[in-house]
């Protein structure tokens, strides 16, 4: 059997593509369940988010094809289309990538958790759906070790790469203390959410969203005891902010220097510091010049996503080597278990034997045959059952100069010998 990884991502498919590839959490259940119908395919598991779509299946050989064609199928895609952005790997291969999955070494933003979450939340559906046997369970079980040990020993998730991770990381320059800090953020969108968020995290209790709609900014705010307020409210609210993060799809400034010239007089010129990632801008240039405004935009950003992401580079290097020392692990295991599965079938089938020769001389007892002449009767007749198979596959293979087979068929045979046993 073979492990297989298929699927598309981010690298390889658009996001149109990617869209019309995806799972919805009502279609997960009855794809599983087709999926793992399929006579090639003996477990099954899906991984469905934004950026990719992955099959991770124990198949038979050359299953990625059948594989492949089922995707199509499923969602009305032409598998020609479909294979030219899809990838596959096999085995240890296979295991290899769903692991850099997991810690984040594929992803968009290098090192972010969010992947580890959905890729659990895939195992947990693919459990309900009975899509997992003992090969997919040994292998997650593996792939989240992995994941742990990688969070636990390198700083792959501590150094902020995205813009809205080092507008915060920005301002915990200039602020000791989060905890005292007031926040007004301009805008609802995700970049927005990311930066609530994140501040959330770093200690910042006084949060305020301005948007458009005061409907949005409540759904983005209510979650972390936030206040919602319009875009015409936000002077005010001004005088009261320490941090200004605004990222809006306005074509005009929506902050001006007049607006902020007024709030500085309001606060007594106690400083404050502003990020403006929207393009184009959200706030005046000219309003960078005032002296008690700290303004940045997301060209300043940069700098500090750079050195971030070389520092998370530096620790995917190191989570590179646990993947190694990971998938070595489970290839270890997975010989093993294929080694006891090999012992196990190889004793029922000699077992077997023994009891059909065990009752036929039962039976020549109980018909007054001469217990002596039965003995050696079944021993014969139990020795050349025993060996009569093994036999065959040695000819078979002296036939056909498999002499690696034979190798092993020596290096066997001589630890069974009686010399080796006593």
């Amino acid at each position: 059997m073979t492990l297989l990884a298929l699927g598309i991502n981010h690298r390889t498919a658009t996001v149109e593509v990617r869209e019309q590839v995806a799972f919805t959490p009502t279609q997960l259940e009855s794809a599983l369940g087709e999926l793992r119908g399929l006579p090639e395919v003996k477990e099954a598991a899906v991984l469905s988010t934004c950026n990719r779509t992955e099959l991770y299946c124990i198949t038979e050989e050359q299953g990625e094809r059948v594989v492949l064609d089922w995707l199509g199928r499923f969602h009305g895609l032409a598998v020609e289309d479909l294979s030219r952005c899809a990838y596959h790997y096999l085995d240890n291969e296979a295991a290899r990538h769903l692991m850099r999955v997991a810690v984040g070494l594929d992803s968009m933003v290098l090192g972010e958790p969010q992947i580890l979450g959905q890729l659990k939340d895939a195992y947990q559906a693919s459990r309900h759906a009975r899509g997992l046997g003992k090969e997919l369970e040994c292998l997650f079980q593996h792939t989240f070790a992995v994941a742990k040990q990688v969070r636990t020993e390198t700083g792959i998730g501590r150094n902020p790469v995205s813009v809205a991770y080092a507008a915060v990381s920005l301002a915990s320059r200039i602020f000791d203390d989060f905890g005292r800090a007031r926040a007004l953020l301009i805008g609802a969108g995700e970049t927005i959410e990311l930066v609530a968020r994140h501040l959330h995290e770093a200690g910042v209790r006084q949060l305020t969203v301005a948007n458009r709609t005061r409907e949005r900014a409540e759904l983005l705010a209510a979650p972390l005891a936030g206040r919602a307020i319009t875009l015409d409210e936000i002077p005010d609210a001004l005088v009261d902010a320490d941090i200004v993060i605004s990222s809006t799809a306005a074509p005009l400034p929506i902050l001006g220097k007049g607006m902020v010239e007024r709030a500085l007089k309001k606060r007594r010129h106690r400083p404050i510091f502003m990020v403006d990632i929207a393009v184009p801008r959200d706030i005046e240039p000219e309003v960078g010049q005032l002296a008690d405004i700290f303004l940045y935009t997301v060209d300043d950003l940069q700098e500090v996503i750079e050195e971030n992401r070389r520092h998370r580079q530096v620790a995917a290097d190191q989570a590179e080597s646990l993947i190694e020392h990971g998938v070595g692990a489970w290839l270890h295991e997975r010989r093993i278990r294929g080694g006891g599965e090999l012992i196990r079938d190889y004793r029922e089938s000699a077992v077997a034997l023994r009891e059909l020769s065990e009752q036929q001389a039962l039976a020549r007892l109980a018909r007054g045959e001469d217990p002596e002449a039965v003995i050696h009767r079944l021993a014969h007749q139990l020795t050349n059952r025993l060996l009569h198979r093994p036999t065959v596959a040695l000819r078979e293979a002296a036939s056909a100069e498999r002499h690696d087979l034979l190798e092993a068929a020596a290096t066997l045979l001589l630890e069974a010998s009686p010399d080796k046993t006593r």
